[in-house]
């Protein structure tokens, strides 16, 4: 609402009786009593200039705003509005309105004329005052042409309510969510919100079965966590869980969460239901989810339900923290615990300990290939060890796929290898020999340079026998087999 410095004050109320007048006095909310008959005729003037739209008129020229304002009379002011505003008296509070209506608030007023020019008797806006001290006003103004001045527009009462401390409040929470939406969005980790009501009615209703196992009733059920899945509403997700899922847009992961959550993750969710059931609101576990582009993502899952919404779970966090560098670096080491790097065959003491597995669990008959490289020696003198490297790395290509789980081959030694073959009687273990030299003939036509050669003994377990004398006797026939394979190189060499 604005108004001309040069404002008339008018003191004279025809027809007002003095308790009316008393009313208006002591109102609990600021009122002015103004006269727009001078504007009325300002907006007839520029009706007959051709003007149609006043909305656009004024901002073409903010100026015609001021215009618009200095056709307003303040004809009186009631006892909230001098104090509100603090002004001594209305005289006082007319001569300064330039400090009270600034001219940022030019645009604002702009609502208020459009609603008047569209045919309105009564106009709001919310605006920004300052009282004489300078101080700041968030305003909610209602105005409303008083009856039987509907022609002319000569008597209009407005009604200012001070809503500062609101406004003030809404700003705070404004800003606090910005804040708070700035902290969700640019987190390092992913952040899922979710609404999870749904999940926890399903709940209730099988408590209502008085079922007292939920583990056994997801046993028995297993489509019920299936169902649960699909009643959780994911409400948002932050930038990060974009970045980390391979998704252009929230639109984009939304609709493919089939491809994240795989039939693995059921597992997962059925271990985070049945803490739920148990009341656990707050978890945490490790997970397997997959990015859009199909890569495997081990995360780390916290779940837990905000405070205020224990009653219905119907807002839920869910922070993801990407450890698959973690898992893979542990694995790797797992993996260099149990193999040898060279030949990627198990190493020693995983054989070591595999065996005495056998030794306590079986399955019987155990059957056993102690196998030696044959030539290593003269290889790494000759012609140094990377070319005996190069013939383990193929004695490793060859046993490694010369048997299958449960079976498995290690490298026991520098040029010592063994099969441990569970379950396995010794016709069976002797048509894995066969598969190993026809295995080798295609690996030395593969390979120029140094043939590969094996020395192998075989031994299958007797009832009753302890594994440790089938490796002796495996043993003692690799040295039979390697002692004849020399005495061949010997015999070949002397013709």
């Amino acid at each position: 609402m604005l108004h001309t410095i040069a404002g008339t004050l008018d003191n004279h109320l025809p027809d007002n009786r003095e308790d009316d007048a008393r009313m208006f006095d002591l109102a609990p909310v600021s009122l002015w009593l103004e006269d727009y008959s001078g504007l009325r005729l300002l907006f007839n003037e520029w009706r007959a200039a051709g003007v149609t739209s006043l909305k656009e008129y004024l901002e073409e020229d903010v100026e015609r705003v001021r215009v618009c304002s200095n056709r307003i009379r303040v004809i009186k002011v009631n006892r909230k509005t001098l104090s509100l505003f603090e002004a001594d008296d209305t005289a006082h509070l007319v001569a300064n309105l330039d400090k009270i209506f600034q001219a940022d608030m030019l645009k604002t007023h702009i609502h208020e004329l459009v609603q008047l020019w569209d045919g309105e008797l009564t106009f709001e806006s919310h605006t920004v005052n300052y009282t004489l001290s300078g101080k700041r006003l968030d305003i909610q103004l209602k105005g409303t042409v008083l009856p039987g001045h509907e022609e002319e527009w000569d008597r209009v009462l407005i009604a200012i309510e001070d809503v500062t401390e609101r406004e003030a409040a809404r700003r705070e929470l404004s800003i606090s969510e910005i804040y708070a939406r700035g902290l969700f969005e640019h987190s390092p980790v992913s952040l899922w919100v979710e609404d999870f009501s749904a999940v926890k009615q399903l709940l209730d209703d099988v408590r209502r079965q008085r079922i007292l196992d939920f583990r056994t009733f997801t046993d028995v059920h297993p489509e019920f966590i299936t169902r649960c899945m699909s009643e959780i509403r994911v409400i948002d997700v932050n930038r990060h869980t974009l970045e980390l899922f391979s998704a252009v847009d929230k639109r984009t992961l939304l609709s493919n969460l089939g491809s994240v959550l795989r039939e693995e993750m059921q597992e997962h969710f059925r271990e985070q239901l049945i803490d739920l059931w148990h009341g656990k609101i707050f978890q945490q576990r490790e997970v397997v989810n997959y990015s859009l582009a199909g890569d495997e993502l081990h995360l780390h899952l916290q779940f837990s339900v905000l405070p205020g919404y224990e009653h219905d779970w119907s807002l839920v966090q869910l922070a993801l923290t990407d450890i698959t560098a973690r898992k893979r670096a542990e694995s790797y080491l797992e993996y260099l615990g149990k193999h040898d790097v060279l030949t990627k065959l198990y190493n020693r003491s995983f054989y070591v300990d595999e065996l005495n597995r056998l030794e306590r669990k079986g399955p019987f008959p155990v059957t056993v290939a102690i196998i030696d490289l044959n030539g290593l020696k003269a290889a790494n003198d000759q012609l140094g060890h990377a070319a005996g490297d190069a013939l383990l790395r193929r004695a490793g290509e060859v046993l490694g796929n010369a048997v299958d789980k449960p079976s498995c081959a290690a490298r026991i030694g520098g040029d010592e290898f063994a099969l441990l073959m569970p379950g396995t009687e010794e016709r069976e273990a002797k048509l894995v020999i066969e598969s190993i030299e026809n295995l080798l003939e295609v690996n030395n036509q593969f390979y120029t340079g140094l043939p590969l050669s094996f020395a192998i003994g075989l031994a299958t377990s007797e009832p009753g026998e302890r594994l440790e004398a089938v490796v002796k006797r495996a043993d003692l026939r690799m040295y039979e087999a390697k002692r004849a394979y020399y005495a061949a190189m010997t015999e070949s060499v002397g013709l």
